[in-house]
């Protein structure tokens, strides 16, 4: 009896969205790397970058911990925050680790490495360059907004996003594990600061365009102030195109299930609303449409459910027979 081969699945993205997903593909037999975006300047990340000069360690601490396999304990210990201290409240454990071990490796995707044998992590977890990046977003007026965690808050619509500096190199092994999935897997996560850093890598999005493998978006179940104000799941997608300058997802999955009034009305104080998921404009985009309910709460915060993504997404690859049978 042959063993079964593990379909190849890369996924793109970064924040809670990215590992929120993770924790349920992890349970299926697949091939999975994370591509994770190094564009956080914000919080833990944005001082152990400006201190020490390494790529922001958060998005990366997050993914190592939804893919890992070890007792609850440690995971609980490694995403760790410290609330007292003078220069340590505020930092988490892991964000402290991954820098000490970059000091003693000389290299964040070495020290990646390292960490993913110390946590046992199931999968690749890989930076999407292995450097800093500083975001800009160019709004409606013209003005210029730098710096990730400014972007949100400038009370504009955003126009374009693109990084500097100018010679930005995706890490080697990134590059790899696209040109050879199955599944590549766009998001979840905010639209143009989480999940576009990674695309605007040079050659990174080139060859998520040119890849043969299906592309997947998993659009957001909310709108964002600041980002995706009053968008429909055919705006996000557009958005995407407009950056690539090209058509390149085949899938969408969207939320179809609705949100109780009391949830709405918490989210409506933050100017956030349901994307509406606009089928006949998806339609005319060439899109395969697959809409479920794929929303669980977590203290009345909306997520996706990870185990019911996870699933459709696996009966996807099924589907399109990536899925070698004993």
């Amino acid at each position: 009896m042959n063993e079964m081969k593990q379909p190849r699945i890369v996924i793109i993205g970064g924040g809670t969205g990215l590992s929120v997903l993770l924790r349920g593909l992890k349970t299926y037999p697949l091939d999975i790397t994370a591509i994770v975006t190094v564009a956080d300047d914000g919080g833990s990340s944005g001082r152990l970058r400006n201190e020490m000069d390494i790529p922001p360690p958060g998005d990366i601490r997050n993914v190592l911990a939804a893919l890992s396999d070890v007792e609850p304990l440690v995971e609980e210990l490694f995403q760790h925050r410290f609330k007292h201290g003078s220069g340590l409240s505020g930092h988490s454990l892991g964000n402290l680790i991954l820098a000490a071990m970059t000091t003693i490796t000389g290299d964040f995707v070495h020290a990646i490495s390292e960490m993913s044998k110390v946590l046992n992590v199931r999968g690749r977890v890989l930076p999407a360059a292995n450097r800093s990046v500083i975001l800009h977003a160019e709004m409606e007026d013209g003005m210029i907004v730098t710096g990730e965690s400014k972007i949100p808050y400038s009370g504009k619509e955003i126009k374009r996003v693109f990084l500097t500096p100018d010679d930005i190199e995706p890490v080697h092994e990134t590059i790899s594990a696209i040109q050879s999935a199955d599944m590549i897997i766009i998001g979840p996560g905010s639209l143009y600061t989480s999940i576009l850093p990674n695309l605007l890598v040079p050659k990174i999005g080139e060859e998520v365009v040119r890849a043969k493998a299906r592309k997947v978006y998993i659009c957001n179940v909310m709108t964002q102030a600041g980002e995706t104000l009053n968008y429909t799941a055919s705006d996000h997608v557009q958005a995407l195109y407009s950056h690539m300058k090209t058509k390149f997802i085949d899938t969408i999955l969207v939320n179809n299930e609705s949100i109780p009034n009391h949830i709405k009305d918490k989210y409506a104080q933050e100017l956030a609303r349901s994307v509406d998921y606009d089928i006949q404009r998806l339609s005319e985009l060439g899109l395969e449409i697959i809409h479920d309910k794929i929303i669980s709460y977590d203290e009345e915060v909306i997520r996706h459910d990870t185990k019911k993504v996870a699933a459709l997404l696996y009966s996807l690859l099924n589907k399109n027979h990536l899925i070698e049978k004993k």
